[in-house]
């Protein structure tokens, strides 16, 4: 007499499978054969849709209690992607923050000549294959990583546990009206590391346009601030033929000085810090998705003040 068992669809970083479990099976038992599939433990798996009421279903929990859905999402790391992550990042250039430009401050660098050649060498030399074509009659965001998308300093076992809350749910929404493009001032390597890990590269709600990195930077001089690197968005507009610009373009980063080129464009995200602290209460990128609805019928995002966003979406004509 054989036991009755039960087969289950699962998907993890864009890969499907199926898991055979007895039907008295609980969810600690459904992990367990994950692991066999994926070498992923149980301790770093979170299966994103088994609930029990709203909250994730607990390990004891038996699946045959459960509202099963037609194929369970489930998100976690190896422990050999794991220390590629911590071998990563100890290679990463450290991005140092120790000053940023102030609130609608005006800094003339965008038109000098050396910030001008610099664009056009960096224009013709640093090339950077995107991701997915450009799609017509949309607008372009360019969003940061470190502070904006995810805590690069606080540790954990697993990276999507410094993830910053609503990210995927910001980057479903933005994707039906922006094309994306993450941009950040360390290496492509360890951005490919922290996209594939945080679920981003192959999501199936959304794709991204292109992954830059610091090569696409261009040094500049102030003389308040001395010198500094900075993300010009003219590298971006260059390489799809003018697509994009000023009238359709709008970045998120921690820091004024990364869009100090194009600071009509841009739009200082709060810092996202001591994420086991504060996940529970940051909601900027919820609250940014919708400025980001609001805005995108708009023809030229230049009458627009990004610095006073919230009041944006407060005033009465939103909905």
């Amino acid at each position: 007499m054989t036991n009755a068992s039960t087969t289950i669809a699962v998907k993890w970083q864009g890969k499907q499978f199926t898991v055979t479990v007895p039907e008295e099976a609980d969810v600690a038992c459904l992990k367990r054969c994950i692991e066999a599939e994926t070498n992923v433990q149980p301790k770093r798996q979170k299966l994103l849709n088994v609930k029990q009421g709203p909250k994730p279903a607990a390990d004891d929990a038996a699946l045959a209690s459960l509202k099963m859905p037609k194929v369970v999402m489930c998100m976690g790391s190896t422990e050999a992607s794991i220390n590629e992550v911590v071998v990563a990042a100890e290679q990463a250039p450290e991005v140092v923050d120790d000053f940023d430009v102030g609130v609608d401050e005006k800094i003339d660098v965008r038109d000098k000549e050396e910030n001008v050649e610099k664009l056009r060498r960096r224009i013709e030399k640093y090339k950077v294959e995107p991701l997915n074509p450009p799609r017509d009659g949309k607008k372009l965001l360019v969003l940061d990583i470190d502070y904006t998308l995810f805590d690069h300093r606080s540790t954990a076992e697993a990276p999507h546990e410094l993830m910053r809350p609503y990210l995927h749910e910001f980057l479903t929404a933005a994707y039906e009206h922006y094309d994306i493009a993450i941009w950040s001032a360390t290496g492509m390597k360890w951005i490919e590391v922290k996209m594939k890990e945080l679920g981003v590269l192959n999501n199936p709600n959304y794709k991204l346009l292109q992954l830059v990195d610091h090569g696409a930077m261009i040094t500049v001089h102030t003389e308040k601030y001395g010198v500094f690197d900075c993300k010009p968005l003219g590298w971006l507009w260059a390489k799809f033929d003018g697509r994009y610009g000023e009238h359709n373009t709008i970045m998120f980063d921690d820091l004024r000085r990364n869009f100090v080129m194009n600071p009509k464009n841009g739009l200082k995200i709060r810092p996202f810090r001591k994420a086991h602290m504060n996940m529970a209460t940051d909601v900027e990128l919820r609250e940014l998705t919708k400025y980001l609805l609001a805005i995108a019928p708009l023809p030229d995002f230049g009458v627009l003040r990004h610095s006073r966003w919230e009041s944006y979406i407060a005033d009465s004509t939103y909905e």
